[in-house]
């Protein structure tokens, strides 16, 4: 991972490592599972907005030492093709 996107990269984890702090206390305090689960799905989110900006990272580092138009183009795909799923 280059180091331009680590600082974030660990913000959003140390953000998420807090909200399942908060989802442990839910269940301690006895929280519906309607509450606990909505909690848990933003955190799924959380987790996929993390891994694309490390994806994304990877596709610009990949991209920076691609030196043609045929591998630029491969990797202008592979991001647009992770995006779907992320």
């Amino acid at each position: 991972m280059t180091h331009h996107k680590l600082p974030e990269v660990k913000k959003r984890l140390a953000r998420i490592e807090g909200h399942v702090k908060g989802i442990e206390k839910m269940i301690d305090e006895g929280k519906g599972y309607p509450e606990i689960v909505q909690q848990i799905t933003a955190v799924r989110a959380a987790l996929d907005a993390a891994l694309g900006v490390i994806v994304e990272d990877l596709a610009e580092h990949v991209s920076k030492c691609t030196t043609n138009d045929k591998g630029k183009k491969a990797v202008t795909e592979l991001r647009d093709t992770v995006s779907l799923i992320l």
